[in-house]
C-alpha cells in the first residue's frame, strides 16, 4: 500500500475516536525498518484501545496489513505494526514521560484534510473551492434599481446623499481675563441716548424746623422788667 494512503487511513481511523495531539513524522532518513511514526492520546484505557481497534478495522477494510498489536492489556501504551508505519497510541502522562517527539520527530508531516488527498474531506474542499481567480468578475453585476423622487421637490435621494453636510461652527472661546465689549442694538442706543438727554431731577432741600425753647426758658429783658415792674409797686 501507498505510505501516503497509509497515514491518511491512520489519520482518519484515529479522528474517529476523538484521538489528541494526532501528530505524524518521516522517518525515511533515520531507519529502515519503517516510514512513519504516528503518535496520538487516549484519555483512558478504554479510549486507548478502541483508538488501536480503529486503526486496524480501517487498514484491513482497505485491505492492508496489520502486523501486530501490543499493549492492549493494560492500555496505557498500544503499539499498532502496520509495517512500513507504527502507531503509538499512549496516555498523557506515558506520552509525556517517553517523548517520542524528541527522538522521531525531524520531519513532521503536516496533517489537514484538504492536503490528504483521496479523502471525502479533500474532495469536498476541492468542489467549494473556485476553479479561476477571475470568477468574481465574470459574474454578472447586480442589478441597480432607480432611486425615487420625493413628492413636491426634484431633488431625489441620490443627490440629498451626495450632498456634503455642513459642519456646525465652532464657537471662539474667550481667554480669561479678557474684557469683550459688545455691541447694543439700535433700540438699546436710542433708550441710552433719550436717558442722557433728559434735565436733571431738583433734589429738594429738606427744611429743619427750629426747635421750641422750653417753658422755662425766659429772656433776660423780660425778667429784668417783671422785676422793675414789682419794685414800683
Amino acid at each position: 500500500m501507498d505510505i501516503k494512503k497509509l497515514q491518511t487511513l491512520v489519520v482518519d481511523a484515529l479522528e474517529d475516536i476523538k484521538g489528541q495531539d494526532i501528530q505524524v513524522f518521516d522517518t525515511v532518513h533515520l531507519t529502515s525498518l519503517f516510514d512513519r511514526i504516528a503518535v496520538v492520546s487516549g484519555t483512558s484505557n478504554r479510549q486507548t484501545k478502541a483508538l488501536a481497534a480503529s486503526v486496524r478495522d480501517k487498514i484491513k477494510d482497505a485491505g492492508g496489513d496489520v502486523l501486530g498489536i501490543e499493549g492492549e492489556d493494560t492500555g496505557e501504551w498500544v503499539l499498532v505494526d502496520l509495517g512500513d508505519m507504527i502507531v503509538h497510541i499512549m496516555q498523557p502522562a506515558i506520552r509525556q514521560y517517553y517523548r517520542l517527539e524528541e527522538i522521531w520527530g525531524d520531519k513532521p508531516v503536516k496533517l489537514g484534510a484538504a492536503k490528504r488527498k483521496g479523502t471525502p474531506e479533500a474532495a469536498d474542499a476541492a468542489e467549494a473551492k473556485p476553479k479561476s481567480k477571475h470568477l468574481a468578475s465574470t459574474q454578472p453585476a447586480p442589478e441597480v434599481k432607480p432611486v425615487r423622487e420625493r413628492k413636491g421637490t426634484a431633488v431625489t435621494k441620490a443627490t440629498a446623499a451626495e450632498k456634503p453636510k455642513r459642519a456646525p461652527a465652532k464657537k471662539a472661546a474667550t481667554p480669561v481675563g479678557k474684557v469683550v465689549k459688545i455691541k447694543p442694538t439700535k433700540s438699546e442706543a436710542a433708550a441710552v441716548k433719550a436717558l442722557k438727554e433728559l434735565p436733571p431731577k431738583r433734589v429738594p432741600t429738606p427744611r429743619v424746623k427750629a426747635a421750641k425753647a422750653p417753658a422755662d426758658a425766659v429772656p433776660e429783658k423780660k425778667v429784668i422788667k417783671r422785676a422793675v415792674k414789682k419794685v414800683a409797686e
